[in-house]
């Protein structure tokens, strides 16, 4: 089987990468000119198509001849809210309309989406599947790439991946939290009651490939979890700490009001060098949010499973980050 794999150069992409190539399958990754081919040039059975979700004519030269799709190409920043969408939601249109051109015997279509699709939970409970109540700007354009997807449900056999969030090794957003608690530091906000589910890096693979074969219908949704929703206390102040073998010297949460306060700023760095960045005032005001979901139906019907903890799965990046250097042994 040939896979088209969006965004393969990336963390989620090269894990989907890694494990097709290890079980025997070719896999085409549509990757920018600049992008990093260091790790998908180690792996089997890979081929490189230049160029990326927004250039229309590169998805279309892409999706020839591949019998299936992992589009988890994606930003989590932007400069603004035009550019989250030219990415997350017409690149995903691109690729939609290709498939259906070039590719009418695809057998699966698989669009990475994201639980800030949904919106938060209210009651710390797990949202349910039909909830859009997205509350920042990459959560809209994510819902709208879904419904992107699910309106051409009759042309292509298409599935919804909505992990919560997502870590691991190559992971170069939670590493962040790492080399916090690394220098002792306790990366928690507020007062760390936030209710949030994760996801393993690899297993959420496995999750996207098994979509691929499963005879469901088209136009399904699946969440993606661990099955242990954590407070943030837990699972960053105390379960990352015991990872990394560290204490933090103080451990009281970053206030939200100094947290927004720092945004104001990291704003206006970003609007002067023209610079995408994490840290939003919008991003500050999810995080005051529970973020909840629950994979029951996943198991069930992708006959999926989870197979690290969130303890473990910590532990195991730890040692990638040090192994790697990305972390001091």
């Amino acid at each position: 089987m040939k896979v088209l794999v969006t965004g393969g150069s990336g963390f989620l992409g090269s894990h989907v990468a890694e494990q097709l190539s290890a079980a025997g399958h070719t896999v085409r990754a549509l990757v920018r000119k600049s992008s990093n081919r260091a790790f998908l040039s180690t792996l089997r059975n890979i081929e490189f198509a230049e160029g990326s979700v927004e250039n229309r004519a590169s998805v279309d030269d892409a999706m020839k001849g591949v019998d299936a799709v992992v589009h988890s190409a994606g930003v989590v920043k932007a400069l603004n809210e035009a550019a989250f969408f030219e990415c997350n939601t017409q690149g995903t249109v691109n690729l939609l309309e290709a498939a259906i051109t070039h590719a009418p015997n695809l057998k699966r279509f698989v669009h990475v989406s994201s639980l800030e699709a949904c919106g938060p939970s209210l009651d710390k409970k797990p949202v349910p599947v039909d909830q859009q109540r997205p509350v920042t700007t990459y959560g809209r354009s994510k819902l709208a790439a879904e419904r992107a997807v699910i309106d051409r449900k009759s042309q292509l056999p298409v599935v919804v991946m909505r992990p919560a969030a997502i870590y691991g090794p190559r992971d170069v957003e939670i590493f962040e939290a790492f080399r916090a608690v690394h220098r002792r530091q306790y990366p928690v906000i507020g007062d760390g009651d936030m209710l949030g589910c994760y996801i393993y890096g690899p297993d959420c693979a496995r999750a996207c490939i098994a979509a691929i074969e499963a005879p469901v219908e088209s136009g399904s949704v699946y969440f993606i979890d661990d099955g242990e929703p954590l407070t943030m206390a837990r699972a960053m102040g105390q379960l990352l700490p015991e990872a990394l073998g560290t204490s933090p010297l103080v451990r009281f949460g970053i206030p939200f009001s100094l947290l927004s306060l720092a945004s104001v700023g990291v704003e206006a760095y970003g609007r002067a060098r023209q610079k995408a960045v994490m840290l939003t005032r919008e991003k500050v005001a999810m995080l005051r949010h529970h973020w909840v979901c629950s994979s029951e139906q996943t198991r069930q019907e992708l006959e999926w499973a989870p197979t690290v903890s969130f303890r473990e799965g910590l532990s195991q990046t730890a040692k990638w980050y040090r192994d790697n250097g990305w972390l001091p042994g």
